[in-house]
Parts: structure tokens; C-alpha cells; sequence
């Protein structure tokens, strides 16, 4: 992509990313860097280079500590272990053991909270500088800009709602001296719900392009809006609003007869200053690795091509009293994009919301659009709401594997106590708890 070069050269170009202010425990202090622009200047006078840079900065942001993120939600969603011969926390507390229970100050909560807030601070001054600036922009294209970075704030705050869940999250924290406070469960999503809805206000219909370039969707804000309704949708799901959802997926990229695949990605090079794939590892590694939770395997359909994400180990791995003869390999390079969200998760909320809203033959189409791209047979079993809603959640482990969903799924519909006891005594935790340096 031609984008991948501003990314690839993001140290260099811009000190945005390094100046726009480090978040520890919501104290946000500047890190002076007399090499570059203050914070004043941009906010005040940006020019549409570093409008570029801020934009820049901000995606590339949005894949720090994102390994850290996927082995969160998916070790303690049972989708793989994270094997480290230099960490036991990782198949200790993560998955309760003997007694272990989540540490509120330690790097597998600290690193992706702290590193979620630094870019809702990046795009706070990116707003800023988009109010502000006397480059020759026209209005929508400004208004096009702030959508884009409300967009991404509400995406990273969902990231850190999906961590704490019942504990809450700030989000209002545009006044680092004076944060708003921690909302309930509800208010945060109804919050980031709220957020994305204010976007798009000025993202529908909008025909302007954005004052910069983006690797998230479309550069034009009309193409943009429809990575926002993706967003919207899976919002209004984790809601229960269902009617909420299912228009928000009718004005997003759904598409029930395309590409899959299609969609929005963290995107990863191996230029210098650039990011890596952070969950990658080269198959029958050891040591350090990732291997597959072994009922992924055993739970599967016979012949499943999705199994190919968990191929078989020539040597069994075998870490802290938990084995497993199968890698995790969803992401098969080191540059491998990662999904943000694509059309498969969108076929499957569509499923999900039409068997909420009673309308069980439109489900029973997704459903099927979803088992046939794999030459799986179409479903057969019971035409219930409850028995559908099963056939989905199996869909999902499956498709949406090692992309963050596994324990999202389970507990919001009230099943985590079904995901698989790895050790005796091991608990499976429903949320990490308030960082210590919010206390």
C-alpha cells in the first residue's frame, strides 16, 4: 500500500507519536523532543503534513501491546496458551492457577490499558489540530478528520471496556487534568455507542476525502462511515440492542455474497521503525511459543479447513503441567496482517442479530454462507433460537479464531463456566481488574 512507507518511516517522521504525551495512570506529562514541533504548535497551526504524522502516529499506535492484548483474551478464553520460559504469569495467573489471581499491577493489564489511552490521546490532538488548523482543508474534510479519530477512540476504548468489562472505563479523558470518572458497564458502552453515532454524523453522505491518509478503510469519509457501522454493529451487539445493530450492519461493508476476508487490518512490515506481527512465531517453536488449546482441536468438524490455523507439532509442547501437540498459526508470517474487524465477523453478527429478532430463516442463510466457504455441509440440526445462537458461537470460534473473541463470546452470553478447565484449580476469569496506577 502506499501508506506502508509513511508507516514503515513513522520514528523518523513522526515525533507526534513520541512528543503527543506518554499516559501512565492517566497523568499524561509531554516528553520534550527539541528535534520537533511542541504540542502547541500542532494544535494550534497544523500543517497537512503533520496532520499526516498525527494520523500516522495514531495507527501505528493502535498496534502497540496488541500481542499483549490477543494473549489476554485468548489464553483466558481458552483459544491458546502462551507459552514463555521466562514468564510463568502467562500460564499462571492468566489462567488461575493454584490459587493465582490477576495482578492489578503487573504488564499483561498495565501495558494494553496505558497503551489504548496514549492513542485517544494522539487522536484528542489530532482533534485539536483539525479545530485549529489554517491549512487549506474545507469544512467537511475537517469534519471528515474529527470523525476519523472519534472512530478510532471509540475503537481503542472498546478494546480496554473488553479487558475490564464490569469495572468500567474513563471515557471522557480529554482533560488529562481533569478525567472524567470510571462509567458502569452499560454507560461505557452506551458511551462508545454514542461516540461512534457522532462520527458518523459527519461520515455519512460525506463525499469529502480526509485531510490524510489512512490504512484503516477508505480515505473518503462516505467509504469511511461504513468502518464505523461495522464498529457501531459489533457495539450494539455486545448492547443487546438489536435493532440498533441490525441497521448499523446494513450500512456498513456487510456483504453477504463477498470476500470474507474483506475488511479493516493492523497492517505490519519488516521496514525500518516498523512493527512486526506481535503473536507470530515459526511453527514447532519452543520456549517461547504459542500453541493451540487442544479442544479447538477436538471439537472441530472433521476436515474443517479452518484447522489449518492450529496445524500439528512435530514434538509436543509442553509448559508449566499444560500440553498441547498443536501450534497456534492463525497468523502464519511475520507480517501477517491482523484483523481489526472483516465481512466474516459481519456475516456472523448478522446471524446473531436476526435469530435475536425472531427472523430464523435470514440467520439460517448467514449461517450457511459461513459452513458452505468452508465445504462444510449446511446446517441441519433444530431451527431454535437457542440451538442457532449455539451453531453461531461455534461458527465464531472457528472463523474469528485468535482474533479476540472467544471470551468476549462466552461471557456475554453467560458461558464462560463451559470453557475448558486446563489444570485442577484453575478458574477462568471474567474481567482483569482496575490498573493500580487508576487507584
Amino acid at each position: 500500500m502506499k501508506y506502508q512507507h509513511k508507516l514503515n518511516r513513522l520514528i523518523a517522521v513522526s515525533g507526534l507519536f513520541v512528543i503527543a504525551m506518554s499516559w501512565w495512570g492517566c497523568k499524561v506529562e509531554p516528553i520534550l523532543d527539541p528535534n520537533n514541533p511542541s504540542i502547541t504548535s500542532i494544535t494550534q497551526n497544523a500543517q497537512l503534513s503533520e496532520l499526516q504524522n498525527l494520523a500516522v502516529g495514531c495507527e501505528a499506535g493502535m498496534r502497540i501491546y496488541l500481542g499483549t492484548y490477543l494473549d489476554d483474551v485468548s489464553v483466558i478464553g481458552r483459544e491458546y496458551y502462551r507459552f514463555s520460559s521466562s514468564d510463568p504469569r502467562l500460564t499462571g495467573d492468566l489462567l488461575g492457577k493454584g490459587g493465582a489471581t490477576l495482578d492489578n499491577n503487573t504488564f499483561y493489564i498495565t501495558n494494553p490499558f496505558d497503551g489504548r489511552y496514549r492513542v485517544v490521546k494522539n487522536t484528542n490532538i489530532l482533534i485539536q489540530a483539525l479545530q485549529n488548523t489554517k491549512a487549506a482543508i474545507t469544512d467537511a474534510q475537517r469534519k471528515a478528520g474529527i470523525a476519523y479519530a472519534k472512530t478510532v477512540q471509540a475503537h481503542e476504548l472498546l478494546m480496554n471496556f473488553n479487558l475490564l468489562y464490569a469495572n468500567g472505563i474513563r471515557v471522557d479523558v480529554a482533560n488529562p487534568d481533569k478525567l472524567g470518572p470510571f462509567l458502569s458497564q452499560k454507560e461505557t458502552l452506551d458511551a462508545i455507542q454514542n461516540l461512534l453515532n457522532d462520527a458518523n454524523t459527519d461520515l455519512k453522505g460525506n463525499p469529502a476525502v480526509l485531510p490524510f491518509h489512512t490504512t484503516l478503510y477508505s480515505d473518503t469519509a462516505s467509504n469511511f462511515s461504513k468502518f464505523n457501522r461495522a464498529l457501531a454493529a459489533r457495539v450494539a451487539v455486545y448492547r443487546q440492542d438489536w435493532g440498533t445493530a441490525a441497521t448499523a450492519l446494513s450500512e456498513s461493508f456487510l456483504d453477504l455474497n463477498g470476500s470474507l476476508t474483506a475488511g479493516s487490518y493492523y497492517l505490519f512490515s519488516t521496514g525500518g521503525g516498523d512493527l512486526l506481527n506481535p503473536v507470530f512465531f515459526p511453527q514447532n517453536a519452543n520456549g517461547e511459543t504459542r500453541v493451540t488449546q487442544p479442544s479447538f482441536i477436538t471439537d472441530a468438524i472433521p476436515g474443517d479447513p479452518r484447522l489449518a490455523k492450529a496445524p500439528k507439532r512435530t514434538a509436543t509442547a509442553t509448559q508449566d503441567g499444560l500440553n498441547s501437540n498443536y501450534d497456534f498459526f492463525a497468523y502464519p508470517t511475520n507480517i501477517t496482517p491482523i484483523p481489526i474487524i472483516r465481512n466474516e465477523e459481519l456475516v456472523l453478527l448478522y446471524a446473531e442479530v436476526k435469530v435475536q429478532q425472531n427472523l430464523l430463516p435470514d440467520a439460517l442463510v448467514a449461517i450457511n454462507r459461513i459452513r458452505t466457504a468452508y465445504n462444510l455441509p449446511p446446517y441441519a440440526g433444530a431451527v431454535t433460537h437457542d440451538a442457532l445462537i449455539t451453531e453461531i458461537l461455534f461458527q465464531r470460534r472457528y472463523s474469528l479464531f485468535g482474533e479476540g473473541h472467544r471470551w468476549i463470546d462466552m461471557r456475554r452470553y453467560g458461558l464462560l463456566g463451559t470453557l475448558p478447565i486446563d489444570r485442577p484449580g484453575d478458574d477462568v476469569w471474567q474481567q482483569f481488574p482496575i490498573p493500580a496506577t487508576e487507584n
